[in-house]
């Protein structure tokens, strides 16, 4: 990971918190949460979290409990993973534009779009909200993705 942090760290985790909240403009989090403990809510979420680096074939850094159950991957093969394969081949284009989108203006909310599982099992993502990390500099390092919403198509 290019930004040198642990990616189960509480840096990694402050860092999607504040990107999150300067970006988006809502908490990422429940307030009152300690950097100690931010990593391990966020890992434990409710909701999916994904986040991936920049480069000419972003990999994923990023995958909490619950993103890791949906796209039926483990850490170790979450993370490295190119993350165009989260989409099926006919849907990366549009995949592609929306990222496009998010880096042009910052992020994104509310979106919708068909992705797929390890196994092939197609499934909807819905209420996804994608935003635009800095790196500690605040260069760009990345986008992130909340999922708060799925079912299988």
């Amino acid at each position: 990971m290019s930004t040198g942090m642990n990616p189960r760290g509480e840096e990694f985790a402050d860092l999607l918190r504040r990107s999150h909240v300067a970006t988006v403009g809502r908490p990422l989090a429940p307030e009152g949460l300690s950097r100690g403990e931010l990593p391990v809510w966020l890992y434990v979420a409710p909701f999916a979290l994904l986040a991936h680096e920049f480069s000419d074939d972003p990999v994923f850094v990023y995958a909490n409990l619950q993103a890791q159950k949906l796209f039926e991957y483990d850490w170790d093969e979450f993370t490295g993973l190119p993350s165009r394969l989260s989409a099926g081949p006919e849907d990366r284009s549009a995949r592609a534009a929306l990222l496009q989108g998010v880096a042009e203006n910052g992020f994104t909310d509310d979106y919708r779009g068909l992705r797929v599982a390890r196994s092939g099992r197609q499934f909807w993502i819905e209420q996804v909200t994608v935003w635009n990390v800095p790196d500690t500099g605040g260069e760009p390092f990345g986008q992130a993705a909340l999922i708060r919403r799925w079912q299988d198509a």
